[in-house]
């Protein structure tokens, strides 16, 4: 079992920079693939950003592509996504997640979840 807790949500103005975390409860982050998605109301959930961990290549949604960029730190345990130049809609709940898969892009495809973490963009 894994338990993954995200921070780093809160209150930001478009064109703001936040920096999401997640912490693994034990050593995976290197081992396995991880993702971020997000949530808006009403919406489903969405693929924002895949590391992989066989090669630690990465991989972007297209809202994300040239804005955000996910990393890892095995040593910390750590995923991170780091959201630069913030629009109004990527106003969502951010969730991530850990996959026995080698490339996982799909909700189903992920086995172990954290609790989400709020991100608000104003206008």
């Amino acid at each position: 079992q894994v338990q993954l807790v995200e921070s780093g949500g809160g209150l930001v103005q478009a064109g703001g920079s936040l920096r999401l975390s997640c912490a693994a409860s034990r050593r995976t982050v290197g081992y396995y693939a991880m993702g971020w998605f997000r949530q808006a109301p009403g919406n489903e959930r969405e693929f924002v950003a895949l590391i992989r961990g066989i090669d630690s290549s990465t991989y972007y949604g297209d809202s994300a592509k040239g804005r955000f960029t996910i990393s890892r730190d095995n040593v910390k345990n750590t995923l991170y996504l780091q959201m630069n130049s913030l629009k109004p809609e990527d106003t969502a709940v951010y969730y991530c997640a850990l996959s026995n898969r080698a490339f996982p892009r799909a909700t189903p495809e992920y086995d172990y979840w954290g609790q989400g973490t709020q991100v608000t963009v104003s206008s």
